[in-house]
């Protein structure tokens, strides 16, 4: 199986809308005019690359990263895990998946960052994983708490963690975020709310694993990835790769 080739064009709509008065800055960076679909070219199937090696043995832990397991971060601890797939259903195995996040006060490790709830001085808020043979993913981490962002009157964020994935090639690449089921500020967001079904919306919310958690240690939260898949050829009465 090979990597190289076309990719199959982006299904818009189930991409949230661009322009939504409900979330404030949509209105000026939405784009004025309407938008184009054209074929993949070299530029989009081939890339990015990294330093895979570059990969440290706690990068994916964020409860011990920040202090090297010196002290570990404040919180309720929880796992996310998952895999990374494409449309066609096959793993996107060795692929760089990153995460950043506030802490379990709702505050992220950023100097524009003002809001009153404490730093934690053992959490940084981000790690790094690469996906093994079957795309699978996982990271120990702190939930993250809600906080308030200044768009109307009282709107706050939902509890989210922020996920950047590379996929093999620039057409792949994808930053999204995770809420977590149950958590009832997802209703009143006005940034979730911009994607209008609510079938697709529930693609971003992990569900409980307890299957994969632990007991007396944390609970677990599954949440899958789908990238972009190649348009694949008929040989011999199989899809190619297959």
């Amino acid at each position: 199986m090979t990597d190289l080739g076309p990719l199959i064009p982006r299904n818009r709509a189930i991409h949230p809308e661009p322009y939504d008065p409900g979330y404030k800055t949509s209105v000026t960076r939405s784009p004025n005019l309407p938008l184009l679909s054209l074929e993949s070219g070299p530029s989009e199937e081939t890339g990015p690359a990294f330093g895979h090696g570059l990969i440290g043995a706690l990068d994916n832990n964020l409860i011990l990263n920040w202090t090297q397991g010196a002290a570990p971060a404040v919180g309720e601890r929880i796992l996310l895990h998952g895999r990374v797939l494409d449309e066609n259903a096959r793993p996107v195995r060795n692929t760089l998946v990153e995460i950043w996040q506030a802490n379990a006060g709702g505050r992220y490790r950023h100097k524009k960052d003002s809001y009153f709830a404490p730093l934690d001085p053992n959490f940084g808020g981000c790690g790094r994983t690469l996906t093994d043979d079957e795309g699978r993913y996982e990271f120990l981490t702190i939930r993250p708490g809600a906080y308030p962002w200044p768009n109307r009157g009282n709107d706050w964020r939902p509890m989210h963690i922020h996920v950047s994935v590379f996929g093999h090639s620039f057409g792949q690449r994808l930053i999204t975020q995770v809420y977590f089921e149950g958590d009832p500020l997802i209703a009143h967001c006005p940034i979730a709310a911009t994607i209008k079904s609510r079938a697709q919306l529930d693609r971003l919310v992990a569900p409980l694993d307890l299957a994969h958690s632990r007991p007396q240690d944390y609970l677990a939260y599954k949440f899958d990835i789908v990238l972009r898949g190649r348009r694949q050829s008929m040989f011999e009465n199989k899809l190619e790769g297959m």
